[in-house]
């Protein structure tokens, strides 16, 4: 039996994402910039439910990473205003007619960009993804239902009060932009089978509620994935930037997906490089689990188990190994790696591009932090997931993976014989 809210919200949603796909761009972008104007506007609120949350988390003593995931700031809260503002200087991709042909037969066929029609986002802790979810949805023609999780539910519900009012105080209709507020387990399994009302599922969190969501779900998913990062440090990469390069992956935000969870090193180059850059690393609280031959090198660090090199960490634990050449390193990533985001340092540029055709995952880095997966980076203005399967979207998903097509064609009285 579905719950009274969903069947209630869903039926809006419905509605609203029809009206949605046939809304200019120009409403759209106004209704984008009401909504950076008043949550920034609101700012003090929006601060207050998420002190709420926080003072839960903490009573619940919840990790540094999820406490970090969590918080919101000023700044924070500026920048999600900045990223809706983002999203407005985006071209629209409804109504885009592409690949446009003319058949033996006289017919005119085109593939035009439609919205998907009403996207479920189910996720955990950041409240963040409230808006960065419902500019993208808006933008693209589509309706948003949301379902994050009770140990944010304070801040989701501030936020979506406010930013569900600004659409509909432009003319969008109501029903755009809605949270579910029942944090519960059931109702959160009914949204998994809420075929009548959802065209897609969107799961953003670990790898517990995206396995959940892939397993039990009839509505279509989009599986967004588990960040089980590596950096790889070759024989003739350039010592300093790859200390960079790793104490950026590891510590910069150690409570997301793009956050490096393991370090590769070649063996000739493990002695002058692991001493100094496990230095650094202690210096910024990173707990070290090293393979037998690292620890030789890094002797206060723990001894890594299997588990530890499986292991999307989301905290500040790097696990480390040598490896006696690229051919172990890549078997090791395709064993491990969860295809989000790696990444070598080297200067062979043959072994780059090697390194970039072999290795299965949504983004493949040289020379540069796998920090960098992310839709503001790459220039989409915001994201509504990373995505690491390989049908409709992968990567950071912006605007048009937000979208499907439709074949329109033109003739003038053809029929087929």
């Amino acid at each position: 039996m579905i719950s009274q809210e969903l069947i209630d919200k869903g039926s809006l949603a419905k509605e609203a994402a029809y009206i949605l796909g046939l809304t200019s761009t120009e409403l759209k972008n106004k209704a984008l910039e009401k909504m950076a104007d008043d949550l920034e506007a609101r700012c003090t609120e929006i601060l207050a439910a998420n002190t709420l949350d926080m003072e839960k988390a903490k009573d619940k003593e919840l990790s540094k990473a999820f406490l970090d995931r969590l918080l919101l700031t000023e700044k924070r809260v500026k920048d999600m205003a900045e990223g809706l503002r983002a999203i407005v200087k985006l071209n629209d991709p409804i109504g885009e007619v592409e690949n446009m042909w003319t058949t033996s037969h006289g017919l005119q066929i085109g593939k035009m960009r439609v919205p998907l029609g009403v996207i479920g986002i189910i996720y955990e802790a950041r409240p963040n993804v409230t808006v960065d979810a419902a500019g993208l949805c808006l933008k693209s023609g589509n309706a948003v239902i949301l379902r994050g999780s009770s140990d944010a539910i304070n801040s989701n519900q501030k936020i979506a009060e406010i930013i569900s009012k600004s659409v509909e105080d432009i003319g969008l209709p109501k029903g755009s932009i809605q949270l579910i507020e029942d944090t519960g387990r059931e109702v959160a399994n009914q949204m998994l089978k809420l075929n009548k009302y959802l065209d897609v599922l969107i799961p953003r969190g670990g790898a517990g509620l995206i396995q959940a969501v892939v397993e039990n779900a009839t509505v279509p998913v989009i599986e967004t994935g588990v960040g089980n990062c590596h950096v790889y440090v070759e024989s003739d990469a350039d010592l300093k930037m790859a200390e960079k390069i790793i104490v950026n992956a590891k510590t910069h935000r150690p409570g997301v997906c793009n956050a490096a969870e393991t370090l590769l090193v070649h063996k000739d180059i493990a002695e002058e490089f692991l001493p100094s850059v496990a230095e650094k690393l202690r210096e910024l609280d990173v707990e070290l689990r090293c393979c037998p031959e690292a620890r030789k090198l890094i002797p206060e660090s723990k001894e890594a188990t299997e588990e530890d090199f499986a292991t999307e960490f989301l905290d500040l634990i790097l696990a480390i190994k040598v490896v006696d050449n690229f051919e172990e390193a890549l078997h090791h990533i395709r064993r491990y790696g969860t295809k989000h985001s790696e990444a070598i340092v080297t200067n062979d540029y043959k072994k780059a591009r090697l390194f970039q055709q072999a290795i299965d995952a949504a983004a493949v880095y040289v020379n540069a932090s796998t920090r960098f997966t992310d839709g503001f980076q790459f220039g989409y203005g915001a994201e509504i997931g990373i995505s690491t399967q390989k049908l409709h979207a992968r990567g950071p998903m912006g605007l048009k993976e937000l979208t499907s097509y439709k074949y329109i064609i033109m003739g003038d009285g053809q029929i087929r014989e």
